[in-house]
Parts: structure tokens; sequence; C-alpha cells
């Protein structure tokens, strides 16, 4: 039960840091201006870490490298602390594991990627329905247009109701079930 606790809050840490260097790389990604709110508050978060990798690890072609490697170390040390804690005989694996648990990580940020888009679509539905005018209203609509654009492109509003985000949500749900699923399992496959 002890243990449990332990896995809930080392995942909890993790990922709310991961979340923010997601965010960090989507925005920059998306090109969502960075004079907001938002965006200031996730650049306070993770400037921390980001600056000094920044030094070593630069951007390119317009991609924040350092917030997407930070993203994916969040994840390793995640899995390799919920890991740790379950008692995973890390000594006697040895090294062979590095590979398995990189990919779990890999799987991890993948499905962590994926529902923080999904809940920015969410986000961005409800807020057109209910405030379209908020000041946050044009943060979500250019970090959800890369996502929607294409569906709504195909899919005419019915009744001036947009159905994009939920063909959204249909194909990321199927993306966690199949690619990202079956990459947790051959990575589980390898650690144990």
């Amino acid at each position: 039960m002890l243990q449990d606790a332990g896995q809930f809050l080392l995942q909890v840490f993790f990922e709310l840091f991961a979340s923010a260097f997601w965010l960090r790389f989507y925005m920059q990604w998306a090109r969502v201006s960075f004079r907001n709110p938002f965006a200031q508050f996730i650049v306070k978060v993770t400037d921390f870490a980001v600056r000094p990798v920044r030094r070593v690890i630069p951007g390119w072609f317009g991609l924040d490298l350092a917030s997407l490697l930070l993203f994916f170390l969040a994840e390793w040390l995640m899995v390799m602390a919920t890991h740790w804690l379950m008692g995973y005989p890390f000594a006697a694996a040895g090294f062979q594991v590095l590979p398995g648990i990189s990919l779990m990580a890999l799987a991890s940020a993948l499905r962590l990627a994926i529902y923080i888009c999904m809940g920015l679509v969410l986000i961005q539905a409800v807020m057109s329905w209910i405030n379209p005018f908020s000041p946050y209203a044009s943060v979500f609509y250019a970090l959800t247009q890369p996502l929607l654009g294409p569906f709504q492109r195909i899919i005419p509003s019915i009744g001036g109701v947009d159905l994009s985000p939920l063909a959204v949500f249909i194909l990321m749900q199927l993306v966690l079930i199949a690619p990202v699923a079956g990459l947790e399992r051959y990575a589980r496959g390898l650690v144990w």
C-alpha cells in the first residue's frame, strides 16, 4: 500500500514536469505566441532545466530539442524510479535492460503527449462554446489548429457544431490502442 502511494507520487511529480516540457516543445512547434499568461507559466516552470540543456543541445529547424529531450528524460526517470520502487533487480539485470526501459519510457512519453493533446482539444472545444472571447482562446486555438485543421477541411460543421474534435479523439484513441500499447508490450518483454 505504501509502495502504491510512492509510485503514485513519483508518477505525479515526473508527469507534471514532463507535461510542462512537452507543452514548451509543442508551443514552439505550433508557433504559439509566448506573450500570454499560459505560455509564460510554462516557460517559468521549465526554464531551470531548459536553459542549461540548450547550451549543449541547440534547436534544430525551429524545434526546441532541449525541451523534447527533457520531456523524454523525465519519462525515463519515472519508469526507472517506479521499477526501482517495485523492487526490480537492476543489479542482477545489468545494462541489457536499458533498451527495454528506454522503449517503455518512449511508450509512456507518447501516451502522455497524446493525452495532453486530447486535453487541449477538449479545452478548445469547451472554450469555443462557453467563452470564445477569453484571453486564452487564441492560445488554445493555436495549440489545437495543427490537430483540428486537417479534419475541419474534411468534416463539415453540422448545425454550427464542429465535429472535428470527435474525429481527433477517435484517431488518438486508435493510436493509443495499436502502436503505443504494442510498443509498451514489446518493451515489457525486454525488461521482464
